[in-house]
């Protein structure tokens, strides 16, 4: 989705945009709510000691100071700052390993992939669909997991994962146009629900089957989901004024949400066998907790913030 948007939003405006120009644009948007999400983790670290992170009531101040500071450039820390124990090139909030990939396929969309022509892109697309294909059968797994640690592995599979839904999604902007479909919204979250509601496939024996599935997801049915979605008609102010609220919502509540999912993840580690019945409260709380606190993420800090930083890199 992010290929999509940054085409639309971007590629009929390079005759006006240097590079520099779009850079600064892009760090206006996503860097205010990278230094909020890696402060809030760093403000939550030491209250999420549990039975799954032991250790962090061991690790010295100074050094989640250390890993924030380091998380405001979105810079990977190195495996000897892993603070939490799961790998993390960003232990302090862990969904922002994907934004650096996608700072990435942003760099190079800048630098001169925008110019390809679309048999070029199509031709790059295809060859980073069959890259990602193959990682998927061929991984033990069985699965296109990894990503967010700092070694030639995780790197390796960060670019497989950003290459081609970046690259198609700006394809799919450029030779598509979309439909008028009436219920976009519900099928493109009915989509979203049969995928997400899958289970594995294929056993253990049979792992290839799960990445082949997987692979087919993102290839096939993911594009699809964007198409539906971008062919929706808005036909009143009702829901225009929803469909803003929700997009303005989005980036804050992806950046900060895992905040809270820590403490969550920390008291199930906590309560071994509890049932569904017991947790769902408590799954409730984070999940109405997320949305008020990326709400206020956004209306508080991250619109005031952005206007402020207009101001002085225009």
């Amino acid at each position: 989705m992010s290929g999509f948007v940054i085409g639309y939003a971007y590629d009929d405006r390079w005759d006006k945009l240097t590079i520099g120009g779009f850079l600064r644009r892009r760090f206006e948007r996503l860097q205010p709510l990278v230094v909020l999400g890696m402060t809030l983790g760093a403000i939550g670290f030491y209250f999420t000691d549990s039975t799954i992170w032991p250790l962090i009531h061991t690790v010295p101040v100074w050094k989640p100071i250390v890993v924030m500071l380091i998380g405001y450039t979105l810079l990977p820390v190195p495996l000897s700052m892993d603070i939490r124990g799961w790998q993390e090139m960003h232990p302090l909030n862990s969904v922002c390993w994907s934004l650096f990939f996608e700072y990435i396929v942003n760099i190079l969309y800048a630098l001169g992939l925008r110019k390809l022509s679309n048999k070029t892109l199509a031709c790059f697309v295809v060859l980073a669909g069959a890259v990602l294909l193959q990682f998927a059968v061929t991984n033990p797994n069985g699965d296109v997991t990894g990503g967010w640690t700092l070694n030639a592995e995780h790197m390796r599979i960060g670019l497989i994962r950003a290459l081609f839904p970046f690259f198609a999604g700006l394809l799919l902007l450029r030779v598509s146009r979309p439909a008028s479909i009436k219920h976009a919204f519900l099928w493109s979250s009915l989509l979203v629900a049969v995928v997400l509601l899958m289970p594995r496939i294929g056993g253990a024996d049979h792992r290839w089957m799960n990445g082949l599935y997987e692979a087919f997801c993102i290839i096939i049915v993911f594009p699809l989901i964007v198409y539906v979605g971008a062919s929706g008609m808005i036909r009143s102010q009702t829901e225009a004024k929803n469909c803003q609220f929700l997009g303005n919502l989005s980036y804050p509540l992806y950046m900060t949400h895992y905040v809270l999912v820590y403490f969550y993840v920390a008291w199930i580690s906590n309560h071994r066998g509890i049932t569904l019945w017991q947790a769902w409260p408590y799954a409730l709380l984070t999940f109405s907790g997320a949305i008020v606190l990326a709400y206020t993420s956004l209306t508080l800090y991250d619109e005031p913030v952005k206007a402020w930083l207009r101001k002085k890199l225009k």
